[in-house]
């Protein structure tokens, strides 16, 4: 693991444990993180694993909720901004049960610059629906599975 994935990984775990105890529980892991792009991975466990031995639904959607977020974070942290960001609605589509680690796949860093831009300009806070890839689902074994997911926040700039 390189040094910055490294840095990453630590930063998230501090801030999950402080803030969001649930992420830290399920001990997200970042796989690959630049400008246009973040792929987080969270593994299948004792902790995730509901009692059909499938990653549990709510350790899902803090992996979807998590791509994006952290993607947010860190566009508003090299900017120098605060951005504060909510959660604002959910679609999804099961399409096979996750039975391994499963990945998550955000590809909205250019979307997620526009509403910052947009944002620095106008000022009020922005809804715009982003979507993450998350029929990139992989299992242990190889296998794609999981969902498709599009997320939607409200996002603002706060002090």
């Amino acid at each position: 693991m390189d040094l910055q994935r490294f840095k990453a990984n630590l930063a998230l775990r501090l801030f999950a444990w402080r803030y969001i105890p649930v992420i830290g529980f399920c001990a997200p892991v970042i796989e690959e993180m630049n400008a246009k792009a973040l792929r987080i991975r969270i593994p299948l466990g004792w902790r995730t694993r509901n009692h059909l031995g499938s990653m549990y639904f709510g350790a899902l959607a803090t992996g979807a909720d998590l791509v994006g977020g952290l993607l947010v974070m860190e566009k508003g942290r090299a900017r120098r901004k605060k951005v504060h960001f909510a959660f604002k609605d959910v679609q999804g589509e099961f399409l096979k049960r996750p039975e391994g680690d499963v990945q998550f796949d955000c590809a909205a860093g250019e979307t997620i610059d526009a509403m910052i831009d947009a944002m620095s300009r106008a000022c009020p806070a922005h809804t715009r629906p982003v979507a993450y890839s998350l029929d990139v689902g992989v299992l242990s074994c190889g296998t794609t599975a999981l969902v498709e997911c599009n997320d939607a926040w409200a996002l603002g700039f706060y002090k």
